[in-house]
């Protein structure tokens, strides 16, 4: 038998899914208007959240230390991006999907020009310690890493679903894909450098990104195909 081919046309007339892309965009919006203000209920309430925080980072150095290796090795962007050029290599070498294999990288190629980009325009300051646990560069917003992961994992269940992943790898790649993502932007927080918008906009660009990349990819290719 051949390899099943994942960048084959199946089923035409797909819808984009325009409901969940406007509940994303919206959101996505309000909260970059917000931060480029820096609108002062949203600036009080990231205050306060980093600031309980930050104490709780310099109490607990065993959670510190472990929030560090996490974030710095296991959800680290480049470790998100390594994942995810397994992948597109997996799609290339395996079964010659080249087109949907360039779609993936293509949309991570977008995903880290739209963060970059906000950072530059935003240029929001990061929370700053007289006793800090960590430090990171650029601007806070969005969160890198939480945006990253967001996009690299949305792909990958995507891709699982698309190709029609049995139950149980489904729902072990999305327990991991859900503690991934949560966890990466809880490490933020924890180890002060980055506010929860920064966090938030990063999750909220990253499955928009996600969206929208699928969407059109489905509308182009077909919405299904099956090993």
């Amino acid at each position: 038998m051949h390899p099943a081919r994942l960048d084959t046309p199946t089923r035409p007339g797909h819808r984009p899914r325009t409901a969940l892309t406007a509940a994303l965009a919206v959101p996505c919006v309000l909260l970059i208007a917000l931060v480029a203000l820096r609108w002062s209920p949203l600036m009080e309430v990231d205050t306060d959240i980093v600031r309980a925080l930050h104490r709780g980072a310099v109490d607990e150095p065993g959670v510190t230390r472990t929030s560090r290796i996490l974030t710095d090795w296991v959800w680290d962007p480049w470790a998100m991006r390594l994942l995810i050029t397994v992948v597109v290599l997996g799609l290339v070498w395996r079964l010659r999907a080249w087109a949907l294999a360039g779609w993936l990288a293509a949309t991570c190629l977008v995903g880290s020009l739209v963060q970059q980009g906000l950072k530059a325009v935003v240029d929001r300051p990061r929370p700053r310690w007289p006793d800090p646990v960590d430090s990171a560069h650029y601007a806070a917003f969005p969160s890198g890493h939480a945006m990253t992961a967001a996009v690299v994992c949305g792909l990958v269940l995507w891709l699982l679903r698309r190709s029609g992943a049995g139950r149980a790898l489904w729902r072990t790649a999305l327990a991991v894909a859900v503690v991934s993502v949560l966890g990466v932007g809880l490490t933020r927080l924890w180890l002060g450098v980055h506010w929860p918008s920064d966090v938030l906009g990063g999750w909220l660009l990253g499955a928009l990104l996600v969206t929208v990349s699928t969407s059109a990819y489905e509308k182009w290719r077909g919405p299904y195909e099956r090993p």
